[in-house]
């Protein structure tokens, strides 16, 4: 008898967790075997189990699931990915694509296409939601540097220069000249409609 395929789900909202599971277990050569609801436990779950597939969501406490499936990668070469989003942002989907994905689905597709990923990741295919893939390429790769991501994830609440550059460990005016070029970047009016532009195509 061939051993079922197992794989780990990674969803903090633990009622889709159970869906996903149960949706999955449904499928005679597909098993469940772990699941977490944060992003930093994957690691370690995944090398308990000795999985073979990891189902990881994007929004998670601990990691996101881009940076656990980049963790996954480096440290679990042969296990394969597949990124899960609610959100269907090309941003995202370029950010897991070089995380190390092996495929990048939303959530409300069918059941069976899910299924149908886990076994064409392992026949080592990747597999790309089609809308999505053609968003990405027509939106363009992520103008912004990492440090003017992360300083606009930072201004995201609010927070003055003043408390950024405290947080941060900059100085006031580096960190004016790296909003000014974000916003710039982005053609915003200003640093909240920046952070807004940046959420809504998945580059923060």
């Amino acid at each position: 008898m061939v051993r079922p395929v197992r794989v780990l789900l990674a969803e903090d909202q633990s009622m889709v967790r159970e869906a996903l599971a149960a949706l999955l277990g449904l499928e005679p050569d597909i098993e469940v075997v772990a699941q977490v609801a944060r992003g930093d436990e994957v690691l370690a779950a995944a090398r308990a189990q000795e999985v073979d597939v990891a189902l990881l969501d994007i929004e998670m406490p601990g990691m996101t699931g881009i940076e656990a499936a980049a963790v996954l990668r480096e440290e679990l070469p042969d296990l394969k990915v597949v990124v899960l989003t609610t959100f269907g942002r090309p941003g995202y989907l370029r950010r897991a694509m070089e995380s190390g994905a092996d495929a990048f689905l939303v959530k409300d597709a069918p059941a069976a296409q899910l299924a149908d990923a886990v076994r064409r990741v392992l026949a080592g295919e990747r597999v790309i939601d089609p809308t999505l893939a053609a968003a990405a390429l027509a939106d363009g790769a992520n103008p912004l540097t990492d440090r003017e991501r992360g300083i606009l994830r930072a201004a995201a609440d609010g927070s003055t220069n003043t408390e950024l550059a405290a947080a941060l460990h900059l100085s006031q005016g580096t960190v004016r000249n790296y909003l000014s070029t974000a916003i710039q970047k982005l053609a915003a009016r200003n640093r909240a409609e920046a952070v807004r532009i940046a959420r809504e195509k998945g580059w923060l």
